[in-house]
């Protein structure tokens, strides 16, 4: 397995090319960027820009391993709205594209919301509706994924949506496209279930991995803590992912950085990453 980290693991603000040398003088073997609406990895970004990012990353001699975004929170697939389900859309279609232009194999995804309890004023879509409209739109979008060579990965977050581990097997089961799979995070699960049982279950469907800890008795985002200083079963995880046959990323997302010296979680982070890989 690979060592990644998020780059929202990095303190706000920060340029993207020191994101991609700051994780490789830490160690990583990869780094995670995110496309937002505007800045230097957006919506919008020109050709030059994206050459630009690549090449700092060969530079630095590290990989791109995957491509996040949080615009699914503000443009939901599941809205009961139709031009924000078609915006979610069209953000899919652009993430395809980035990606496969910075030589990325997976995007992440928020497949939609039934509701978003740290979102103030998030609206409340009827289940059954977010799993059509949901499923609709990983469906129509499997052919473009297909096109840029890029396979989508579905996060499992807080979202009040496909909560187990039977169901997201199920959604991705009827995509039925080897190009939409499950961007597995361990951390998110914590709350409500065991995350070596997501992965025993949803198996080969797994694109990526995202590394978070948690601690069940400290409730809501409070609870995600630095890696090995939460509840999850990183030995039993480990054990999980080798019996599928995982060997791709695992990455860390650190949310949120340190409140003062806020660069030295991506050097504890990558530490603790080797203790959990077993490496050194």
């Amino acid at each position: 397995m690979k060592k990644g980290i998020n780059i929202w693991s990095f303190p706000g603000g920060m340029k993207v090319a020191d994101c991609i040398r700051s994780a490789a003088e830490a160690g990583f073997d990869g780094i995670e960027l995110a496309m937002n609406e505007d800045g230097e990895l957006s919506l919008d970004c020109t050709d030059d820009e994206i050459r630009s990012i690549r090449r700092t990353a060969e530079e630095a001699g590290i990989e791109l391993s995957s491509l996040a975004s949080g615009l699914y929170w503000s443009y939901s697939l599941t809205s009961d709205d139709p031009r924000t389900r078609e915006k979610a859309k069209s953000i899919v279609k652009r993430q395809l594209e980035l990606a496969a232009a910075l030589g990325v194999d997976t995007i992440l995804v928020v497949p939609g919301a039934v509701g978003v309890d740290f979102i103030p004023d998030a609206g409340v879509v009827a289940y059954d509706q977010a799993y059509d409209r949901a499923l609709e739109a990983m469906a129509s979008l499997a052919g473009t994924a297909e096109e840029f060579g890029v396979a989508i990965g579905v996060e499992n977050v807080w979202n009040k949506f496909l909560l187990s581990p039977l169901e997201m097997r199920q959604f991705i089961d009827a995509v039925d496209s080897p190009y939409v799979g499950s961007y597995f995070d361990v951390g998110n699960v914590l709350f409500s279930g065991y995350p070596e049982q997501w992965i025993r279950i949803l198996g080969k469907r797994i694109k990526k991995v995202h590394f978070k800890d948690y601690r069940r008795n400290a409730g809501g985002l409070h609870g995600f803590v630095d890696l090995l200083a939460g509840d999850v079963d990183y030995p039993e995880v480990m054990r999980a992912l080798r019996e599928i046959g995982y060997d791709s990323y695992v990455t860390a997302e650190m949310i949120p950085p340190y409140t003062h010296h806020a660069a030295t979680i991506v050097k504890n982070t990558s530490t603790a990453m080797d203790a959990i890989l077993g490496r050194g």
